[in-house]
C-alpha cells in the first residue's frame, strides 16, 4: 500500500469515526432537550401541585374557622327553643302569683300551680324528657342510684321499694338517675 493510499484510507476512517461522533453527539444533544423539556414539565406539574395544596389548605383552614363559630353559635343559643317554650310557663306563674296575693284564695292557687305543673311537664315531655317509673322494678345502676338497702317480705332481693327522688331519661340517655330504696 502506498502512502497516498495509507492516508485516504486515514482520512476515510476519520470521517467514519467523525460521522459516528457527529451523530453520537446529536443523539446525546436531542436526549438533553427531551430531558430539560421533561423536566420542565415535571416543574410545571410541581407548581400546579403546589398551588392546589395551598388552595386545599386555605379552604380547610376556612372550613374549620367557620365550623367552630358554627359549633359556638350553636352552643351559645342551644337552649333557646326551650326557653321560648318555658316562658308560657313562666308568664303563667306570674299571673298565679299576682291573682293569690290579690285574694288570698288558695285553693284557687293551688289548681292555677297544678295547671302551670302540668303544662311545664308538657312542654318537657316535647322535648323527649321522660320520668323514670322505678318502683318494683330490679335495680340497675345505669338508672338508679341505690342511697339505702331495706328489708322487705313482699320484694326479693335488688328489687326498688321506694323511689326518693325521680329520675330522668331524656331521649334514652339518662339525664338524672333516680335516687331509691332497694330491698335487700
Amino acid at each position: 500500500m502506498t502512502n497516498e493510499q495509507h492516508n485516504e484510507t486515514e482520512e476515510a476512517v476519520e470521517e467514519q469515526v467523525s460521522e459516528e461522533q457527529q451523530q453520537a453527539a446529536e443523539e446525546i444533544i436531542a436526549q438533553d432537550t427531551a430531558t430539560d423539556s421533561r423536566y420542565a414539565e415535571l416543574e410545571k406539574q410541581a407548581e400546579e401541585a403546589q398551588q392546589r395544596y395551598l388552595r386545599a389548605q386555605a379552604d380547610f383552614d376556612n372550613f374549620r374557622r367557620r365550623t367552630m363559630k358554627e359549633k359556638e353559635e350553636l352552643a351559645q343559643y342551644a337552649s333557646m327553643k326551650l326557653i321560648t317554650q318555658l316562658l308560657p310557663v313562666v308568664d303563667n306563674f306570674d299571673r298565679a302569683m299576682a291573682a293569690a296575693s290579690g285574694n288570698g284564695d288558695f285553693e284557687s292557687l293551688a289548681k292555677g300551680v297544678e295547671m302551670i305543673f302540668r303544662q311545664l311537664e308538657q312542654t318537657l315531655t316535647n322535648e323527649g324528657l321522660k320520668a323514670m317509673n322505678v318502683v318494683g322494678e330490679p335495680f340497675n345502676p345505669e338508672f338508679h342510684q341505690a342511697i339505702m338497702q331495706v328489708e322487705s317480705d313482699e320484694h326479693e332481693e335488688g328489687i326498688i321499694v321506694e323511689e326518693v327522688q325521680k329520675g330522668y331519661v331524656l331521649k334514652d340517655k339518662v339525664l338524672r338517675p333516680a335516687m331509691v330504696k332497694v330491698s335487700g
